[in-house]
């Protein structure tokens, strides 16, 4: 397997998302059951983080490849399961030597802003029948988080940023599913309120893993600030017996490469 590289991300803390960030491969342990890997299918985990899912599907038989554009993840994914296969890899550039019977990605086509490249991507890493299972975020996803940073960010004096995420309605990628070549045949935008690890720090932790282009038009010295007015806006409603709630809706699919 390989990809075409273009300019990498920021390397992420792996250590940090294993521990305080579980819940995300957690929730797409399901995701496994619509997917249904059965013995000696080829099936390419895109977005792979830290490997539990690539761990979960290849203990169905299913023979997997796995990428992450991220080395930090990739490295991390390898110590925790040394016998499978983790490869630096790009969504949007994807060159398999042979086709796959179906490409399986949890909560990672949002960070793709090139939805149009991705979806091409995939359809040429699949066999004609072959399928995609995915879950990402849906439209009005962290909507309440967003608005929040962007106020807090304004109310300091510092200039708000774009939300550096794709989150598409049902309708809007079904479009581009379609014009690539693959036939969604199952969609649903789910709300999931979402418990964050870390107590009275859950927000924080997960701002500070995930948020960071939110807070990029604030100087490090004040971003702790601009945080602690995000906390205070949203503690009413998305903190309650000492955990905090995101307010996640993703989008999830199954579409067969025609």
């Amino acid at each position: 397997m390989t990809t075409r590289q273009t300019n990498p991300e920021p390397t992420w803390d792996a250590r940090g998302y294993d521990a305080h960030f579980a819940f995300i491969w957690e929730y797409g342990s399901d995701l496994i059951d619509l997917l249904a890997p059965q013995p000696g299918e080829r099936i390419l985990d895109l977005g792979c983080g830290t490997g539990h899912l690539t761990r979960a599907i290849a203990d169905h038989g299913a023979h997997v490849t796995s990428i992450d554009r991220d080395p930090a993840m990739i490295a991390h994914a390898r110590a925790n399961y040394p016998d499978l296969p983790f490869e630096v890899g790009d969504a949007a550039h994807l060159a398999p030597e042979h086709p796959f019977d179906a490409v399986f990605s949890n909560a990672v086509l949002h960070w793709i802003s090139d939805a149009e490249g991705a979806a091409a991507s995939i359809r040429r890493a699949l066999r004609p029948g072959g399928r995609l299972v995915a879950e990402f975020g849906g439209r009005g996803n962290v909507k309440v988080i967003v608005d929040a940073v962007a106020d807090a960010v304004e109310a300091a004096g510092h200039t708000p940023v774009r939300t550096p995420w794709y989150f598409p309605s049902i309708g809007e990628y079904a479009v581009v599913l379609e014009r690539h070549g693959l036939e969604p045949i199952w969609m649903a935008l789910i709300d999931r309120p979402t418990p964050l690890d870390g107590g009275a720090d859950g927000l924080r932790l997960w701002l500070t893993m995930f948020g960071d282009r939110l807070l990029a038009g604030v100087p490090a010295d004040a971003r702790d600030a601009v945080i602690r007015a995000v906390e205070e806006r949203l503690r009413s409603d998305h903190y309650r017996d000492g955990t905090w709630y995101a307010d996640y809706r993703r989008l999830r699919l199954i579409a067969i490469a025609r």
